[in-house]
C-alpha cells in the first residue's frame, strides 16, 4: 500500500514538471515561429507526438502517421480526419505515414 502511494506521489510530480515543460515548449515554440526558425517545426511535430500519445498510439508516430495507417485499413475516424487534412495538405497522411513507428503496416 506505501509503495502505491509513493507511486502515485511520484507520477503527480512527474505531472507538474510535465506541465511546466509544456508551458516552456509553447513559448519556446511561438518565440521559434515569429522569428522564422525550423525549432517550430521540430516543436510542433513533439506536440503531435505527445498527442498521439495520449489518445493511444505510440509516443514516437506522429497522429497523420498513425491516421494514415488506419484510413488504410478503412477506419472511419482516421478516414475523416485525413480528409480534414487533405484540405490543408492534399495526400497529408498517406506522405507521413512513417513505416517504423507504432502499429506495423499490414501488408
Amino acid at each position: 500500500m506505501r509503495a502505491a502511494l509513493l507511486h502515485r506521489l511520484s507520477m503527480l510530480g512527474l505531472w507538474a514538471m510535465c506541465q511546466v515543460a509544456a508551458v516552456i515548449a509553447s513559448l519556446w515554440m511561438l518565440i521559434a515561429a515569429l522569428a522564422g526558425s525550423r525549432r517550430a517545426w521540430t516543436i510542433a511535430v513533439a506536440h503531435d507526438q505527445l498527442a498521439n500519445a495520449a489518445f493511444g498510439g505510440h509516443e514516437d508516430e506522429t497522429l497523420s502517421s498513425r491516421a494514415g495507417k488506419a484510413a488504410r485499413e478503412g477506419k472511419r475516424w482516421a478516414c475523416v480526419f485525413c480528409r480534414l487534412l487533405d484540405r490543408l495538405d492534399p495526400n497529408h497522411c498517406e506522405k507521413a505515414i512513417e513505416p517504423d513507428e507504432g502499429k506495423p503496416l499490414r501488408s
